[in-house]
C-alpha cells in the first residue's frame, strides 16, 4: 500500500480536529448549567403564581448573553475563545431538533427601484414593476432582471427611456446621462440592488443579534435576493415576525387635527360622493379647502385650487359607505380622524383613496393608522366599544416634499427603560443635525397651540405626543403602551437602524421546544438502534474482519460529526436520517472489499494474497460506486433549500468520510494484523458458503421481471393521473398547523375537517398526527397576500373557528405559543409562498434531470457504452416511478402521511443515487468478466457477473434497510414518510439492478465483448 506515512499524517490530523470540536462543548456546557442553575434560583425566588417557565427562560437568556463576550476558554500559545466564539465553532442543531423560528426572506426591491426613479408616475415603468411582481412569483431570476425583461416587452410607444426615468437619483445622475443605453442603466441598477441587498442584510443580522437568540443562522442567497434565518428557542413567532419585517423607518410628522377648517366637511362630502349622492351642493352653508395642485409626480406646482363643500354638522349620521366603516362621532384625541376595526382599515384607505375623494382633503396630507388598538379612559367610557379598533391620523408634509421632516437616521443612541410615571419608554439621543431639527419642530408645534407631532414606525403611528414646549439638545422619549419585550425591540431596531428595503416572508416554519427535543430523542433512538444492528451483523457475517468494519464505521462516524462541526453545518432531522442512512451506506465498501478476499479465499489463495488482491480488485467498483452517489448528492445540495441542502451535505461528508476509513484507514489496520503472522478470518460458520457458487440464469428471467416491473409502473401511473398525490405545502403553497388540543377537548379530524373550513375555506385539509391529541391543519387561505400581520391573520382566523368547534373559550395569546403546556395551541407551523412554492418544484424538475444527465455522462466515460449508461438510467427512472406510484396508490390507506415535500425529493434522489451505487457495481464487474471469459456466450458472463455480485447487493441492501427500517419505525411522524420512501427506494433499487439495468444493457445490444487485446490484458491482469 502506498502512501502510508501521508495517509497517517491525514489521520491523526482528522482525530486531532474532531478531538478539538469536542473540547471546544466543554467550556460552554459549564456555561450553560450555570445560567440553568441561575435560572432555576431565580424560579425558586418567584412568587406564587408567576410563570415560572417565562422566568427561566428570561433568565437563563440573560445569563448567557451576560457571558457572550467572556472569555472562557484558552489554548495555551493561542488567543483565548469567548462564550460566542466556541458555540459558533459547535456543530449547531436545526429548529427542527431544537425548537425555534426559521424564515425565507425576500428583499422588496420593487420600492428601491420606485426610490431611485423619484416615484415616477410613467406609465410604462410602472406598468413594467407590476408586470414584474406577478412574474416573480413563478420565477427563480431576480427582481431586476425581471422588471427589465417585462420593460422590453412593453410597446415602443410606452418606453420613455430607463436613463430619463432613473436620472432623478442624486447618486445615479452622475452615473448616466440621458442617452445612456438602456442595459447599461439596468447594470447600474443591479448594482444599486446588490449593495442593498447586502446592506439589508448585514443590518438584520446586528438586528437579529439584539434579539438575545443563540446561535442563530443568518445566510444570503445573493443570486435571488433571499435571506434565509435560523433562529432556534424563538417561542413568540408573531414577535420575531414583527422583528424581522419591520424595516425600522422612524418619521417625525407634524399632523392635522379634526378641528382644522375644511378637515369634518372633507368627511361629510366623502361619505355623500362615496354613497353616491350629488357631488354638487347649493342652497347650504358651505365650506372651502384650498389645497395645492401637483403635476405627476405629486410634487407641488405653486398653483392652488380653492374647493366650496358643504359645511359640516356636528354630528354624521349612522349610514354610508365611509361612516359604516370608520366612526368619526365619540371620544377621542384631536389628532384622530375617526377609528374603525382591524378588519376595516383596508376598506377605509381603499375608499380615501379613490380620486374624486382624495382630491377633497389637503394636497399636504397623509393618512396613516395607530399601530395598536386605542385605549380610551373614563368613567363614562365603555372599553368594549372601542375594543380592537384603530385611530386615523392626517399627517402633514413639508412643501415640496413627500418625505417626513425628521427621520430615524438622525438617532445615534438609544435605551429601552421606564419613564416617571412608571410606563416603559424608548430614550433617543439625536446627532447635532437631528437635534437642530427636532429643536425647530417642536417650538413651531408649541407655537401653533401646542399642536402633536405624530411618531410614525414602518406607516404606523406608534406615538402622538402634544408639544408642551421647544425640545432641545437632541434627547427625546417614545412611549405609546410598550410592554417591556416591545420597548426593548424598538430601541434595539431604532439603534440598529432602518433597513434599505422592506422584507417579505415567503416561506416561514415554528416548531415549540417539546416538538425537537421528542425529534432528538426519536433520532437518537433510531441512529443507536440502527448502528447496533449493522455491527452485530458484521461481526456475524465476516467474523474478525467484522470487527474491523466496526473500527471503521466508528471512526467513520467520528469525523463525520468533527466535519460537520468545523464546517459550521446546521444539523437538522433530515441530516440525522443523512446519517442513519451513512451509515448503512457506510459498510458497502468493506462488503466490496471483503466479498473479494473471500473469493481469492475460495479459489485458495493466501491470506495476504487474497487480501492484496481483494483490495485491488475492488477499488473500480468503490470508485464508481461512490462516484455516482457523490454527483446525486451534489445536485441535491446546490438545488436543494434549507433542511434539505444540510442532508445533501452530510451525505457527501458521510462518503468522503466513508471512503478515508473504509479503504485506507480499514486496509492499514488489515495489513498491520496480518503482517504479523496474525490469523484473520473473514466469515463465520454459518456464513462461510452463503451466497457461495450461485448458478442462477437470471438474464433468462428478464422477461418475467419485465411483465412485473410494467404491472407495477402502469398500477402506479393509472393512480397518478386519477388519484393524484397528497402534495404538500413545499408544493402547492399555503399554511400548515400543528394544533394539539388541550386534554379535556376530544376531538376527530373529520369533526376538525367539517367545521374548520367554513373560515379558512373548502381547501383547508385536516389530518391527525402521531401525537396525542394533535392534528395536522392545511389551508391556502390568505397565502397569496403579503405583511408581517397576515400570518396572524391566519392563525385568528383558526383559532376563531376552533372556538367555534369546541364550545371553548381559548386565549389567544397562549394558542400561539409553541411552548404552551396545558391550552389548546399551535406546536409547529409552516409557510410557504407561492414565489418559493414554484421555486422548489422547478429545484425539483432540474435535481431530478441533472441527476440523470450527470450519471449517464459519467457512466458513459467509464464503459464506453451508452448501453451502459442508458441501462442505468432506465433503472432508476423504473425505481423512481415505482416509489411515485406507490405514494399515490397507498395515500390515505397506510396510516402515515405519504405527502410529497421537499424532504420525499431529497429521498427520491437518494433512491436514484443508491440504485446507481448497485448498478455500477454490478456494471464493473460484468466488464472485468468479459475481459477474463472471452470465450463464454454473453449471457452467461452476465450470469457469472450477477451471481459472484449477488452476496454484495444483498448485504449492502441489509445493512442499509437496517438503519432506514429502524428510523421508520423509531424516527416520528416528521421523517416517516422519508423513511418509507428509502425503504420501498433500497428494495426497488436492488431488485433494479439486477433484473432491469443488466438486462436492458442485454437487450440493447449483444456486443458487450471487449476488444481482444484489452481482453488479453484485463486476463493477464487477473491471472496476476
Amino acid at each position: 500500500m502506498q502512501g502510508k506515512g501521508l495517509i497517517k499524517i491525514f489521520f491523526v490530523l482528522l482525530v486531532l480536529v474532531s478531538l478539538l470540536q469536542i473540547l471546544y462543548t466543554l467550556p460552554t456546557n459549564k456555561v450553560e448549567a450555570n445560567a440553568d442553575a441561575y435560572a432555576q434560583e431565580l424560579a425558586d425566588a418567584a412568587p406564587e403564581g408567576t410563570d415560572l417557565y417565562a422566568v427561566k427562560k428570561q433568565a437563563k437568556a440573560a445569563y448567557l448573553d451576560s457571558m457572550s463576550s467572556e472569555e472562557i476558554f484558552k489554548i495555551p500559545l493561542f488567543q483565548g475563545f469567548t462564550y460566542n466564539e466556541l458555540k459558533n465553532k459547535q456543530l449547531n442543531l436545526g429548529l427542527d431538533l431544537k425548537g425555534g423560528m426559521s424564515a425565507v426572506l425576500e428583499v422588496d426591491l420593487k420600492e428601491s427601484l420606485k426610490r431611485l426613479s423619484g416615484y415616477s408616475k410613467d406609465q410604462g415603468f410602472n406598468l413594467a414593476l407590476e408586470n414584474a411582481t406577478k412574474a416573480q412569483k413563478n420565477a427563480q431570476s431576480d427582481f431586476i432582471n425581471l422588471f427589465f425583461q417585462e420593460y422590453l416587452k412593453l410597446p415602443e410607444d410606452q418606453k420613455t427611456g430607463l436613463a430619463r426615468i432613473f436620472s432623478r437619483d442624486p447618486e445615479l445622475k452622475d452615473l448616466m446621462s440621458l442617452d445612456t443605453d438602456d442595459g447599461e442603466v439596468i447594470k447600474l441598477l443591479r448594482e444599486k440592488g446588490n449593495e442593498t441587498v447586502k446592506l439589508t442584510f448585514n443590518r438584520l443580522k446586528q438586528r437579529i443579534d439584539k434579539l438575545g437568540v443563540v446561535q442563530p443562522n443568518v445566510t444570503l442567497d445573493a443570486a435571488r435576493d433571499l435571506i434565509l434565518v435560523e433562529m432556534p428557542g424563538i417561542e413568540n413567532s408573531a414577535r420575531a415576525r414583527s422583528f424581522l419585517t419591520g424595516t425600522a423607518a422612524l418619521e417625525f410628522w407634524d399632523t392635522y387635527r379634526a378641528s382644522d377648517p375644511g378637515i369634518s366637511a372633507a368627511f361629510v362630502e366623502a361619505n355623500r360622493r362615496l354613497s353616491g349622492g350629488s357631488n354638487t351642493t347649493t342652497e347650504v352653508e358651505m365650506d372651502s379647502i384650498k389645497t395645492a395642485d401637483l403635476d405627476e409626480l405629486g410634487n407641488e406646482t405653486g398653483d392652488s385650487t380653492v374647493q366650496y363643500i358643504e359645511k359640516a354638522a356636528d354630528n354624521f349620521g349612522e349610514g354610508g359607505a365611509l361612516t359604516s366603516l370608520l366612526d368619526v362621532n365619540g371620544r377621542f384625541s384631536a389628532t384622530h380622524m375617526g377609528i374603525a376595526r382591524g378588519n376595516d382599515t383596508t376598506a377605509v384607505n381603499r375608499l380615501l383613496s379613490r380620486p374624486d375623494v382624495r382630491s377633497l382633503f389637503p394636497a399636504d396630507s397623509k393618512f396613516a393608522w395607530g399601530a395598536k388598538p386605542i385605549k380610551l379612559t373614563g368613567a363614562d367610557v365603555d372599553p368594549a366599544e372601542y375594543e380592537g379598533k384603530y385611530a386615523l391620523y392626517m399627517m402633514k408634509k413639508e412643501p415640496g416634499s413627500n418625505k417626513a421632516p425628521l427621520e430615524g437616521d438622525v438617532i445615534i443612541s438609544t435605551n429601552a427603560s421606564p419613564n416617571p410615571t412608571g410606563e416603559m419608554a424608548v430614550s433617543i439621543r439625536m446627532n447635532p443635525v437631528g437635534a437642530k431639527k427636532w429643536a425647530r419642530m417642536t417650538e413651531s408645534a408649541f407655537n401653533a397651540g401646542q399642536r402633536e407631532i405624530a411618531i410614525l414606525l414602518d406607516n404606523e403611528v406608534i406615538s402622538a405626543p402634544y408639544i408642551k414646549g421647544p425640545i432641545t439638545g437632541g434627547n427625546s422619549e417614545i412611549s405609546g403602551n410598550f410592554s417591556v419585550q416591545e420597548a426593548n425591540d424598538l430601541a434595539s431596531m431604532l439603534e440598529v437602524g432602518k433597513l434599505p428595503a422592506s422584507i417579505n416572508i415567503i416561506q416561514e416554519s415554528t416548531v415549540g421546544p417539546s416538538l425537537g427535543a421528542e425529534n432528538i430523542s426519536k433520532s437518537f433512538k433510531a441512529l443507536i438502534i440502527g448502528i447496533s444492528l449493522v455491527l452485530l451483523f458484521m461481526v456475524f457475517y465476516y467474523g474478525g474482519a467484522g470487527l474491523i468494519s466496526i473500527i471503521a464505521l466508528l471512526l467513520n462516524l467520528f469525523f463525520i460529526f468533527g466535519a460537520l462541526a468545523s464546517f459550521g453545518t446546521v444539523l437538522t432531522l433530515p441530516g440525522f436520517a443523512g446519517i442513519i442512512l451513512t451509515v448503512g451506506m457506510a459498510v458497502d465498501a468493506n462488503v466490496i472489499i471483503f466479498e473479494r478476499i473471500r473469493e481469492e479465499l475460495r479459489a485458495g489463495k493466501t491470506l495476504i494474497a487474497s487480501v492484496t488482491d481483494g483490495f485491488r480488485n475492488s477499488y473500480s467498483a468503490i470508485i464508481d460506486a461512490n462516484v455516482t452517489t457523490l454527483l446525486v448528492a451534489f445536485v441535491l445540495a446546490y438545488f436543494g433549500l434549507g433542511p434539505i441542502k444540510g442532508f445533501a451535505v452530510i451525505l457527501i461528508i458521510g462518503v468522503l468520510c466513508s471512503l478515508f476509513t473504509a479503504v485506507l484507514i480499514g486496509r492499514m489496520i488489515i495489513d498491520w494484523w496480518i503482517r504479523g503472522d496474525r490469523n484473520l478470518s473473514f466469515w463465520t460458520g454459518p456464513s462461510k458458503n452463503m451466497f457461495a457458487n450461485l448458478n442462477i440464469d437470471w438474464i433468462g428471467k428478464r422477461k418475467i421481471a419485465y411483465v412485473f416491473s410494467g404491472i407495477l409502473i402502469v398500477a402506479g401511473l393509472a393512480s397518478i393521473f386519477t388519484r393524484g398525490w397528497d402534495l404538500g405545502v413545499d408544493f402547492e403553497g399555503g399554511y400548515k398547523f400543528d394544533v394539539q388540543f388541550s386534554e379535556d377537548i376530544s376531538m376527530d379530524d373529520e369533526t376538525l375537517r367539517t367545521g374548520i373550513v367554513d373560515y379558512l375555506g373548502d381547501r383547508t385539509i385536516v389530518k391527525s398526527v402521531e401525537a396525542a391529541n394533535t392534528f395536522n391543519i392545511v389551508t391556502p387561505y390568505l397565502i397569496d397576500e403579503t405583511g408581517p400581520a397576515v400570518v396572524d391573520e391566519v392563525i385568528a382566523k383558526m383559532h376563531e373557528g376552533i372556538e367555534a368547534i369546541t364550545g371553548k373559550t381559548i386565549n389567544i395569546e397562549n394558542f400561539k405559543l409553541s411552548s404552551d403546556k396545558g391550552d389548546t395551541h399551535i406546536l409547529s407551523s409552516s409557510k410557504v409562498g407561492p414565489t418559493i412554492a414554484d421555486d422548489i418544484k422547478k429545484s425539483s424538475y432540474y435535481a431530478g434531470f441533472f441527476a440523470l444527465l450527470l450519471i449517464f455522462l459519467y457512466l458513459f466515460l467509464r464503459f464506453n457504452k451508452w448501453q451502459f449508461s442508458l441501462g442505468a438510467v432506465a433503472a432508476v427512472v423504473h425505481d423512481a416511478l415505482i416509489v411515485l406510484g406507490l405514494f399515490s396508490l397507498l395515500k390515505n390507506i397506510v396510516p402515515f402521511s405519504l405527502e410529497i415535500d421537499q424532504a420525499f425529493i431529497a429521498a427520491i434522489l437518494t433512491v436514484i443515487g443508491y440504485s446507481i451505487n448497485d448498478t455500477v457495481v454490478v456494471f464493473d464487474r460484468i466488464r472485468e468478466d468479459l475481459g477474463i471469459y472471452t470465450n463464454k456466450a454473453t449471457d452467461d458472463v452476465i450470469n457469472i457477473a450477477l451471481n459472484n455480485t449477488f452476496s454484495r447487493t444483498i448485504i449492502t441492501s441489509l445493512t442499509t434497510l437496517f438503519g432506514v427500517l429502524i428510523l421508520f419505525l423509531f424516527g416520528g411522524a416528521s421523517t416517516k414518510g422519508f423513511a418509507f420512501a428509502l425503504l420501498i427506494g433500497i428494495l426497488v433499487g436492488t431488485y433494479s439492478s439486477i433484473f432491469i439495468a443488466t438486462p436492458i444493457v442485454r437487450d440493447l445490444t449483444d456486443n458487450l465483448k471487449a476488444k481482444k487485446a484489452v481482453a488479453k490484458k484485463r486476463f493477464s491482469k487477473a491471472l496476476n
